[in-house]
């Protein structure tokens, strides 16, 4: 059987210890880590969340299967049937799903999702911040006996180093631009509203709450119709690098180009960074500046000049 470029036997796949299992929302992320785990060796248990993964993941991992919003007994079961006790969550959650009319019908809540999440998702006194919902996600799973564990352990590799990674710097301009939204969406991380924030001259454009990245970008654009407006995009002060770690991949570079940005800062060493050469080659057709931070001071440093992987 031939999946995602790999041969897979019945002894090979007899033979393949630590079962890893994938939770799969939206986005390339978890084909990546499908396949780079399985070119390591690793059997992959993909669980798709409908309306979000790509089915592409079913030919990535040697076992595949959909799954609900609310099906999280099912998900459990799965899991237990291939002997997965180490999972990885991977990809976006459309939060706004929870918000659409008609929502649990199409997910129809299975009852342990009903046990373990119903006082947090139906209580009027409780909060729905990312990190509150993501983290009862992860200790539900542990009471289930499968341990949550951060992708960037498995795959280090993803994490964008230090570096200017296109043709084009900064202008001074735009390094005003990041240190003034760098500590805009640090403030927006540490209350769990978003990730990312779009400024220009100094003024806030747009932040990001629940609608997400992409149309957080589109907004700007809708906003700036002149462009060449920055996106800054960090982790939270208080991250937690198992679930909702920032992430940009193609995908993310060419909403940047369709809406007119001109420059994208990203912090290093806790953001995902995916498709690198594809992603490198397109900002330097379009003029779009990529650069990777630690800190901002290090606009003024030397930053060494990235190579695609």
């Amino acid at each position: 059987m031939q999946r995602c470029g790999h041969h897979v036997s019945d002894a090979s796949h007899a033979r393949r210890p630590d079962p890893v299992g994938i939770l799969a929302g939206w986005g390339d992320y978890p084909l990546l880590l499908a396949r780079r785990l399985r070119a390591g060796g690793r059997m992959v248990v993909g669980l798709g969340l409908r309306d979000h993964a790509n089915p592409e993941l079913a030919r990535c991992c040697d076992h595949f299967y959909w799954i609900g919003i609310g099906s999280f007994g099912r998900a459990v079961r799965l899991l237990a049937r291939h002997g997965v006790r180490e999972a990885l969550l991977a990809g976006k959650l459309r939060k706004v799903e929870f918000f659409r009319p008609g929502v649990w019908w199409r997910h129809r809540p299975d009852w342990k999702f009903l046990l373990r999440f119903g006082p947090l998702l139906f209580s009027r006194t409780r909060d729905r911040k990312d990190d509150t919902l993501l983290g009862a996600v992860v200790a539900a799973f542990a009471r289930e006996g499968v341990t949550i564990v951060p992708p960037t352990d498995l795959v280090p590799e993803l994490l964008a180093p230090v570096g200017l990674w296109t043709r084009r710097a900064p202008t001074r301009y735009q390094q005003q631009d990041i240190l003034f939204g760098w500590e805009l969406a640090r403030e927006m991380g540490r209350l769990d509203v978003g990730q990312t924030v779009v400024v220009k001259g100094r003024a806030t454009l747009c932040v990001e709450a629940i609608e997400g990245t992409d149309a957080c970008i589109a907004r700007a654009g809708e906003l700036c119709p002149s462009g060449g407006f920055t996106v800054v995009k960090v982790a939270k002060p208080q991250q937690d690098m198992r679930f909702d770690v920032p992430t940009v991949g193609r995908h993310t570079i060419r909403r940047l180009i369709q809406a007119g940005a001109g420059c994208l800062a990203i912090e290093a060493g806790r953001t995902i960074f995916l498709d690198r050469n594809e992603v490198v080659q397109l900002a330097d057709r379009h003029g779009l500046v990529i650069v990777s931070l630690e800190r901002p001071e290090q606009l003024f440093e030397h930053l060494p000049r990235r190579q695609a992987a």
